[in-house]
């Protein structure tokens, strides 16, 4: 690796995690405060909102992220460019739109599936929130294609500080109360914030042309397409099981407090999920360039190293919990949910699994096969949905727990073996990366002890 190559994984490394440690930070502060300050029913309905809201944004990203990073790393002419982006643009209005008129109807919808209250009137708000979040993912994804990540740290870290020090605020009030409502709209305000900030930060690199290239458009929707579908996979694995059970546990009383419940255990989960969610993010603009400029021998190196790199640091957090997980809800949200103890373990070595999957994504997208990447996920879905109906109705929380954990192993056994195929991966170099690493560490440690023995 050469000093330029060392300097961007450096420089790259350090504002994506920061900017993932805010994000979660931010989320956790806030979730902290919230899981203590409202009832079950409150946070359960809360969290059922949230959720999905982010299938939204999850199509959002999909269809533009991947399509638009990879187009502008391969393609450094300026008129391509300016076509890229006005067509990229144009896609993500188009995209906000037509959110738009599903959350109006999944408004209408909602009284007949979950019948949790005030949710109609938060998706509503929320469709004030997804047109400013238009400015702000688009941005980031030109300045994650153009290689610079510091902007994409401010304007996430301002997004998520605002609606915290909101909460914070109304925490430490003692004449003030959650209202669910005000929170939706300090969301939406918090969102534009973030956006201008995007803006801001992207400025240098938003050339647009004047005319909407149709070319281009189509281009970026065939590609588009696969990736929303792969990322409706991944969050149909990462919610589809709060989604059920909020659906099939009754009466509503108790959906709320057991979707409460088990998405404070996945909550814990999610922190452990920064590495991944950062290595990723710079891994696949630096995959797509290599793959163009070195073959598939270096894209294969890539994938092993990365995923052995997150394993490394996953690893730790995640014995932490299953040894320790009742001090751990504990110090996360109270004495309320102890009895998620042990859906908490279960979640947990389905966090293990994470980087695997997750990074097989990355480096298909990268190498221009979403289509593979597309099928793999949506077959993981269909699995994951029959699982959590059969175990569900059995065991409740941890039968969506386990249901998880199940699609989680089938989808990385097959990611390893098309892997292979594609690229010659071999399965077990990750984790051998990994325990490198330890060994390197401790090694780096006892050095400077050993010597001062002898």
């Amino acid at each position: 690796m050469n000093k330029s190559e060392r300097s961007y994984w450096l420089r790259s490394g350090a504002f994506t995690m920061l900017d993932r440690l805010s994000l979660q930070i931010f989320r956790f502060a806030s979730f902290y405060l919230l899981v203590r300050g409202l009832s079950k029913a409150e946070f359960g309905t809360w969290t059922m909102f949230l959720v999905l809201c982010s299938f939204f944004e999850v199509i959002r990203q999909g269809f533009i992220q991947h399509a638009l990073v990879r187009a502008l790393s391969l393609h450094e002419e300026m008129e391509d460019r300016r076509k890229i982006n006005s067509a990229s643009l144009f896609l993500n209005f188009l995209l906000g739109i037509l959110i738009s008129i599903a959350l109006y109807g999944l408004s209408l919808l909602q009284p007949y599936i979950w019948s949790f209250d005030m949710l109609s009137e938060l998706f509503l708000i929320y469709i004030i929130t997804s047109f400013c979040l238009i400015p702000f993912f688009h941005f980031q994804f030109v300045q994650q294609a153009n290689l610079t990540f510091h902007g994409i740290f401010f304007s996430t870290l301002l997004r998520h500080a605002f609606f915290f020090g909101y909460v914070l605020y109304v925490y430490f009030s003692p004449d003030m109360e959650y209202d669910l409502i005000k929170l939706a709209w300090v969301q939406a305000l918090a969102a534009g914030i973030g956006g201008i900030t995007s803006i801001v930060f992207a400025w240098p690199f938003l050339h647009f042309s004047r005319q909407i290239n149709l070319y281009w458009v189509k281009k970026l929707i065939n590609f588009g397409k696969y990736v929303t579908g792969t990322n409706l996979g991944m969050i149909l694995f990462k919610f589809l099981d709060q989604i059920i059970l909020g659906m099939m546990i009754s009466p509503v009383v108790a959906a709320k407090k057991a979707v409460a419940g088990y998405s404070t255990a996945v909550r814990i989960g999610n922190l452990v999920e920064v590495p991944t969610q950062s290595i990723a993010a710079i891994v696949f603009p630096q995959s797509a360039r290599q793959h163009e400029d070195q073959g598939e021998d270096a894209v294969k190196d890539l994938y092993e190293k990365s995923t052995g790199v997150i394993m490394a640091m996953v690893i730790p957090g995640v014995l932490l919990v299953c040894l320790f997980p009742e001090q751990c809800l504990r110090f996360v949200a109270g004495d309320r949910y102890l009895d998620m103890a042990h859906v908490l373990q279960v979640v947990m070595l389905s966090s293990l699994l994470v980087p695997f999957s997750r990074q097989f994504s990355t480096i298909m997208d990268a190498i221009g096969k979403p289509k593979l990447n597309f099928k793999l996920k949506m077959a993981g879905a269909a699995i994951n949905a029959l699982l959590l109906i059969l175990l569900i109705p059995l065991m409740q929380e941890m039968g969506a727990a386990i249901g998880t954990l199940l699609s989680y192993i089938f989808l990385v056994v097959a990611a390893l073996i098309i892997l292979h195929r594609e690229l010659k991966v071999n399965p077990f170099q990750p984790i051998k990366f990994a325990f490198r690493l330890y060994f390197r560490g401790f090694r780096m440690i006892f050095k400077p002890l050993r010597g001062r023995a002898d």
